[in-house]
């Protein structure tokens, strides 16, 4: 369950707290993982590798980033081994203080916006969830419930997200504009003290010409900015993203810090830390110079 209070200002506390807003995106493929950790064929070996290979991440980068976003497929593949697989690593994430985030980018109405929701705070123990906008408010809101936040999907990071975000409405307004406008709307309601809202927002960081824009139509909203490193994203492309206070944004990086060792290496875990200490000063330079 997520800790008390309001979910924007908790998470930009821990921000405040580890010196730098960046998170680490745990996207686990078991034929990458470290021959140590290799499994066998088979989805409860490789449920059981992931798991194992995530918490020794979980444990990596602890004092260095303040939130994890777990990506939900990369243990669904799995089947029943790999639900119970990120049941712990969530749980896991949630007891060593990070401020967990799962990505599983649900968008549903009624009562299966409902079920989504309960599953996010109760089985997995995460404290923010990413959600589709694309069905509209009713497909958000049940995310919000007190103590909990969401990410909504406005800009994303992959190529192809152009064909329909970029799109012109009659208004003049792109289609990720008016989703923006939408998030900014349903958000309102559920803004801390910090003041930011509970209800963030996606914008990849391979979408800079749009991110000054879109920080413009929500300025209440925390971005959630996937797509550095691996990706093709630096410090340039997310520097838009945030307020001029260096406040609004979590940076999200995921294969350039998991990864970051040869498949022979005995101390991966090492390797990972030192790639997140990097991704950390990277980011932390990055808002000094802007400052």
């Amino acid at each position: 369950m997520a800790d008390a209070g309001h979910a924007a200002d908790r998470l930009l506390d821990r921000i405040a707290r580890a010196g730098a807003p960046i998170c680490v995106g745990l996207d686990p493929v078991a034929e990458r993982l470290p021959a140590s950790l290799r499994p066998a064929p088979g989805d409860a070996a490789a449920a059981e590798a992931v798991e194992r290979f995530s918490i020794g991440v979980l444990d990596a980068v602890r004092g260095i980033a303040p939130a994890v976003k777990v990506q939900a497929a990369c243990f669904e593949r799995h089947g029943p081994a790999g639900a119970a697989a990120i049941a712990r690593v969530l749980s896991h994430a949630a007891a060593s203080g990070f401020e967990v985030i799962l990505d599983f980018k649900r968008g549903d109405i009624g009562v299966s916006a409902d079920h989504y929701a309960a599953s996010a705070r109760g089985p997995f123990a995460a404290h923010w969830t990413t959600v589709s906008a694309y069905l509209g408010t009713d497909s958000i809101t049940p995310f919000l419930a007190p103590g909990h936040g969401a990410f909504a999907l406005v800009r994303t990071s992959n190529p192809s997200g152009d064909a329909l975000q970029s799109l012109r409405l009659a208004d003049g307004r792109t289609v990720s504009e008016a989703v923006a406008d939408l998030v900014a709307a349903a958000g309102a309601s559920h803004v801390g003290a910090s003041g930011f809202s509970a209800l963030g927002a996606v914008v990849g960081a391979t979408k800079r010409a749009d991110a000054a824009a879109l920080r413009a139509r929500m300025p209440a909203q925390l971005f959630l900015v996937p797509g550095y490193g691996a990706q093709g994203g630096g410090v340039d492309d997310v520097l838009p993203c945030f307020h001029a206070d260096g406040r609004g944004a979590v940076v999200t990086a995921s294969r350039s810090v998991i990864y970051a060792f040869d498949a022979g290496e005995r101390d991966w875990a090492g390797a990972v830390r030192r790639a997140a200490e990097r991704f950390r000063d990277e980011i932390s330079a990055g808002l000094g110079v802007r400052a």
